[in-house]
C-alpha cells in the first residue's frame, strides 16, 4: 500500500511538473508590439465619404425580389459606382478597373515585380434590407448615413461598405505618397455576398482563374478585435478567420391523415415533428475542443492570466473543463461544434383542423472536420423516426466547411505583424468564422484565405450587424484605414 501511495504521489508530481512546464515554458505565438507611425487621416472627411455611400440601397433580396425592387437595386448600384469614381478620382485614374458581370468591381494595382503572386483584398457592395416594422427602433434612419455622436449610422456601415470605402481610402492615401507596390494588388468588390455570391465573387474568381491568376493570399471580412471573449485575457483579441463553417438547411416534414381537432390523434404531424426538433436540440453534434478552437486557444491562451493560462496551455488535461466553459455561451459554443438552429415551422390553416402536413427548416453551421453528409447521417440517427422525412431545401445548395488556411504561414504572420504595428495592444489568433463569406469562391486560387475586419467591437456592436442601429465609430473607421494602408504596404513590398 505504501508503494502504491508513493507511486501515486510521484505520478501526481510528474503531472504537476508537466502542467507548470507547459504553462510557463511554452513559447508565445504572438509578435511583440512594433513601431508604427499612424497615417495622417482626415477623420471627418472619411466619415463623410462613408456616410454618403450608405443611402445607395444596394440590397440583396432573397429570391431576387420583385421587379420594382430589382430596378431600384440596379439604379442603386449604378449610383454607388458613380459615387465611388467621384470621390476617388485618382484611384480610378491610376488603377485598372473593370466591371465583371452585372455590378462587380475589380481594381488592379499592377506591381513592379511580375514574378510575385498577387494579393487580393475583398469586400462586398450589397447589404441586407432593414427588417420591416423596425424603422422606429433605429436612432437614425437605416439608410441615412447620418453622422451623429461620433458614429456613422446605417445599413452597411459595418457590413460591408466600410471595407470598400476603407480600402479605397487606403489605396488613395498610399498613391498620394508615391507608393508603388512590388506585388500586384487586386481589390474585388462583389454584388451579392448576402445571398451566396454566385453572381458576384464567384464570377470575379472565375474571371481571374481564366486569366491564369494564382494568389499569394486573400483577405476578406470575418473576424474582428473582440474584448472579453477569452476568460483571463484582458487584451483585445484579433480573431483572424482561417476557416469558415459549412452551411446546410434541412427540411424536415411529416405527413399524416389529419382530422378534426375534437378527436385529436396522439400522433399528429405537429407532435411528431416537434418531437424530432426536440431530439435535435437535446442531442447536439459532438464538441471538438482539440479542433479549430484548440488552435485558437494555443495562440490566445498564452496571453491569459494565471490560472486560465495554465488551463488553456494544458488542454490534454483540462479539455473537459474548457469545453464546459465554452458551452456555457452561445457565441463560444458555436466555435466548438456543428450547430443546429430551427428557423421555420409551418403547419395548419385553421384552428379546429389537425393538419395533415407539418414541415420545419433546421439550419446547420458545419464545423471543419464534419461534412454535409455526416450531419445528415447524424440527424437521421438522432431523430430515429421513419415518419420524419429529411432533405436539403430546394434552391439553396449546401456548402462544405472551408479548408483551414495555415496559421504557421508567412502570410498569417504578415497579418500578425500588421496587427502588432497598428493594434499593438491586441493579441492575435486564428479561429473558425461561424458565418459565411464570399472568400470561399477563391479557394481554387490560393490556400491562404484570412477573414478579418480591423474593427474593435463588443457584443452589442456585433448584434447590430443585420440588426437595428448598425453603426461604426469614426475612430474605428479611421484606425481601420490605417490598418488597411499598412497591410497593403506590408503585403505588396
Amino acid at each position: 500500500m505504501k508503494k502504491l501511495a508513493k507511486f501515486v504521489g510521484l505520478l501526481f508530481l510528474v503531472v504537476i511538473l508537466i502542467v507548470l512546464a507547459r504553462t510557463f515554458l511554452t513559447p508565445s505565438r504572438q509578435i511583440a508590439a512594433l513601431p508604427h507611425a499612424p497615417e495622417r487621416i482626415d477623420a471627418q472627411k472619411v466619415a463623410r465619404d462613408l456616410s454618403a455611400a450608405i443611402p445607395f440601397r444596394t440590397i440583396s433580396w432573397e429570391g431576387g425580389g420583385t421587379e420594382e425592387q430589382k430596378q431600384a437595386t440596379q439604379a442603386a448600384f449604378a449610383g454607388f459606382h458613380q459615387y465611388l469614381e467621384k470621390i476617388f478620382p485618382q484611384v480610378y485614374a491610376k488603377l485598372d478597373h473593370e466591371t465583371i458581370g452585372e455590378n462587380n468591381l475589380l481594381f488592379t494595382w499592377k506591381g513592379s515585380d511580375a514574378s510575385l503572386k498577387p494579393v487580393l483584398f475583398m469586400g462586398h457592395q450589397d447589404v441586407v434590407p432593414a427588417e420591416k416594422g423596425t424603422d422606429s427602433k433605429w436612432f437614425e434612419p437605416p439608410f441615412s448615413g447620418a453622422i451623429a455622436e461620433g458614429f456613422v449610422w446605417g445599413r452597411g456601415t459595418l457590413d460591408d461598405k466600410m471595407t470598400i470605402v476603407g480600402l479605397l481610402e487606403a489605396v488613395d492615401l498610399l498613391r498620394s505618397q508615391g507608393f508603388q507596390p512590388k506585388r500586384t494588388i487586386y481589390l474585388a468588390f462583389g454584388q451579392d455576398e448576402e445571398i451566396g455570391g454566385l453572381e458576384g465573387a464567384e464570377k470575379i474568381a472565375q474571371c481571374l482563374k481564366s486569366r491564369g491568376a494564382q494568389l499569394d493570399f486573400v483577405t476578406d471580412e470575418g473576424g474582428f478585435l473582440s474584448k472579453g471573449m477569452v476568460p483571463g485575457v484582458s487584451a483585445p483579441v484579433a480573431l483572424i478567420g482561417t476557416s469558415e463553417k459549412g452551411y446546410l438547411s434541412l427540411e424536415l416534414s411529416v405527413e399524416t391523415a389529419g382530422g378534426h381537432s375534437s378527436v385529436p390523434s396522439r400522433d399528429s404531424s405537429i407532435a411528431i415533428l416537434s418531437a424530432a426538433i426536440s431530439k435535435i436540440q437535446a442531442h447536439p453534434m459532438p464538441a471538438h475542443v482539440h479542433g479549430p478552437i484548440g488552435e485558437f486557444l494555443a495562440y490566445a491562451g498564452g496571453s491569459a492570466h494565471f490560472p486560465m493560462r495554465m488551463v488553456f496551455q494544458n488542454l490534454w488535461l483540462f479539455g473537459p473543463v474548457v469545453q464546459h466553459i465554452l458551452e456555457s455561451s452561445p457565441d463560444s459554443n458555436s466555435t466548438l461544434r456543428t450547430t443546429a438552429a430551427p428557423t421555420i415551422f409551418q403547419a395548419g390553416t385553421k384552428d379546429n383542423v389537425m393538419p395533415s402536413r407539418a414541415s420545419a427548416i433546421v439550419n446547420f453551421r458545419i464545423l471543419p472536420g464534419d461534412t454535409v453528409s455526416s450531419v445528415i447521417e447524424y440527424t437521421h440517427t438522432v431523430v430515429d423516426d421513419p415518419r420524419v422525412k429529411m432533405r436539403p431545401i430546394a434552391g439553396e445548395p449546401p456548402s462544405e466547411p472551408s479548408v483551414r488556411s495555415p496559421a504557421d504561414s508567412t502570410q498569417f504572420r504578415l497579418m500578425q505583424k500588421t496587427l502588432a504595428e497598428v493594434y499593438p495592444e491586441a493579441v492575435s489568433a486564428p479561429f473558425v468564422f461561424v458565418a459565411a463569406t464570399d472568400s470561399k469562391h477563391y479557394a481554387a486560387l490560393t490556400q491562404n484565405i484570412y477573414r478579418f475586419a480591423p474593427l474593435l467591437l463588443d457584443s452589442e456592436d456585433v448584434a447590430r450587424i443585420h440588426g437595428t442601429n448598425e453603426r461604426i465609430s469614426v475612430a474605428n473607421l479611421t484606425r481601420s484605414i490605417d490598418f488597411y494602408a499598412q497591410l497593403l504596404r506590408n503585403a505588396a513590398s
